[in-house]
């Protein structure tokens, strides 16, 4: 269970201010795969940090009575003079998890090779998501946070991905960012659409994104 009281989050933009987070006040369910959509700009990376502890709101508070993952994709995750090998060690040391257990399975969900051993900042944006979303599914979280990572690699790490996500699914939440529709659809079974500082709830995936769509439809005809 993820529980917003009285979340608001603003940005000063050209010495205005945004409001992209306004009073949530909402219950996310436990056991769910959530969809998390948006039109652009309109909140949701911001939120996911906010959820994740990395980003603090101008107010309110978020109240979970689980575990929840770091937000995989974001850019700050990782510490880039760090090789993805020491990158994992330190997330192990910090979950209290099996630290060879869990480079032993980023090194071979990953498939980073000799790079494995390199610098975080000299990989691509590619690498870095298979390494963020690899070591997310090695530690056991009670809810996982994901943007949109799932969709790098070739088909067969898509495929690789799409099966450890759902396993993982058996006895987990997850919210997760996509722009992908079909993606929602293969993955998550409700939807959550943040539209003007607002959340809404859905719980049929399809009605999120039909949702969506039409606050894009709206919105283009302004």
């Amino acid at each position: 269970m993820i529980r917003f009281e009285n979340l608001t989050k603003s940005f000063w933009v050209q010495g205005k201010r945004k409001i992209v987070i306004d009073n949530l006040n909402t219950t996310l369910p436990s056991g769910r795969s959530l969809g998390l959509l948006g039109l652009n700009g309109a909140g949701k990376s911001t939120l996911m940090q906010i959820i994740a502890g990395t980003m603090h709101s101008d107010s309110g508070r978020v109240i979970s009575d689980g575990s929840i993952s770091w937000p995989v994709g974001f850019a700050g995750s990782f510490h880039g003079d760090l090789t993805g090998a020491q990158n994992v060690r330190f997330i192990a040391r910090i979950y209290g998890v099996d630290t060879e257990a869990l480079v032993d399975f980023v090194e071979d969900f990953a498939e980073l090779g000799t790079h494995f051993n390199a610098p975080v900042r000299t990989y691509s944006s590619g690498m870095k998501s298979r390494l963020t979303f690899g070591t997310s599914m090695g530690v056991q979280f009670d809810t996982y946070l994901i943007d949109e990572v799932t969709a790098v690699g070739d088909a067969a790490f898509r495929k690789k991905s799409q099966e450890v996500f759902l396993a993982r699914m058996e006895h987990a939440s997850a919210i997760l960012v996509s722009h992908e529709m079909g993606q929602m659809r293969n993955f998550c079974d409700a939807g959550i659409v943040l539209h003007q500082g607002r959340l809404s709830f859905f719980e049929d995936v399809n009605d999120a994104i039909e949702a969506h769509l039409e606050n894009i439809k709206r919105m283009s005809k302004k």
